[in-house]
């Protein structure tokens, strides 16, 4: 009985964490650029370790407060997402991915430099005690801890409330962003170029300039998820790389390309089924028989197997509807 209990409180605790909200975050990114506007993103990691870095770097190196770090770190978002549209949005899609993907990669090596290690840390990164304080400072809980449903964490500090308030705050935010943009004029061109480029470009629209657009937003919803992926521990950058961009995919797609619900519902069923299965294959796989790391790769093939059944089967993911997007397998 006490397993269940354990379990049902392990979930919660997923649910809730502020690394699940920042892998919305960067979801709801990402389906700005695929989901409503066709963009093939590949490298929205990258745009979490400018934003990361970029806020990081402004306190621990420049000494900045939270509000200058964090207008850095988005206007750092949009300078990469320039660099990277200018030269790509007019050509065909795949060019974006290439660019994109070689793009998150540069980026990610180059704060791993052993000549940056004053600045970015290098290969360990920057640890949270020297940017964390200016954003504790913000807030406004009193001092102590305090249980919500069976959760007990203190009020500010690290792995806290707090940042799981910021955290969930900044995806509703963006969320609701989403849903107002995307039943406006400018939301009803972007799905215009996702499914007729020439189309929306014989009615007088600039396709390039809303693509621009997209991406950049999107871009600053990842550099945001960075933020928060970094807040409860510290700044290290193999933590947003390839996997991390392949993982926000797997949400995007699992939850439902092209709906506002879907990067929320596949982020906490991804990592909330992980948990399940490893916890139910640690108590019922003898020891004997499957060892805990084995049981952590059979949790992700097992969510691999699950993944290809769901784009076989329902191609526009668990929220999609199949009139507006599908994809093909």
């Amino acid at each position: 009985m006490n397993f269940w209990i354990d379990l049902l409180q392990s979930i919660l605790q997923t649910a809730l964490s502020p690394t699940t909200a920042a892998f919305v975050l960067a979801a709801i990114g990402l389906n700005v650029h695929f989901g409503f506007t066709g963009l093939m993103n590949m490298g929205q990691a990258g745009f979490m370790l400018i934003g990361a870095y970029g806020f990081g770097v402004s306190v621990s190196f420049f000494g900045l407060g939270f509000w200058p770090a964090l207008g850095i770190a988005i206007a750092a978002a949009l300078v990469f997402a320039l660099i990277l549209g200018i030269p790509t949005l007019k050509l065909r899609g795949d060019y974006l991915a290439i660019v994109t993907i070689s793009a998150a990669e540069i980026i990610r090596m180059t704060v791993k430099l052993a000549v940056l290690q004053d600045v970015t840390g290098g290969p360990s990164g920057i640890p949270g005690q020297q940017y964390r304080p200016v954003f504790t400072e913000l807030s406004p809980l009193p001092e102590g801890r305090t249980t919500i449903l069976g959760l007990e964490y203190a009020n500010t500090g690290v792995d806290d409330w707090w940042t799981r308030l910021f955290a969930w705050g900044l995806v509703a935010f963006f969320l609701l962003i989403t849903w107002l943009l995307m039943r406006s004029p400018w939301g009803r061109v972007l799905k215009g170029i996702r499914e007729d480029e020439d189309a929306v470009r014989s009615l007088g629209k600039s396709a390039y300039a809303y693509k621009m657009q997209a991406l950049m937003l999107g871009g600053v919803m990842g550099a945001f998820g960075g933020i928060v992926m970094a807040l409860p521990a510290a700044m290290q950058p193999d933590s947003m790389g390839r996997p991390t961009t392949f993982n926000l995919w797997m949400i995007m797609l699992l939850g439902g390309a092209a709906t506002i619900f879907g990067p929320l519902l596949g982020s906490i069923l991804f990592f909330v089924v992980r948990l399940l299965l490893t916890s139910l294959a640690g108590e019922f796989i003898p020891g004997s028989l499957l060892s805990s790391q084995q049981t952590e790769q059979l949790a992700w093939v097992l969510i691999g197997i699950s993944l290809i059944l769901l784009v076989v089967f329902r191609p526009q993911g668990i929220l999609g509807n199949k009139k507006e997007l599908s994809f093909n397998v």
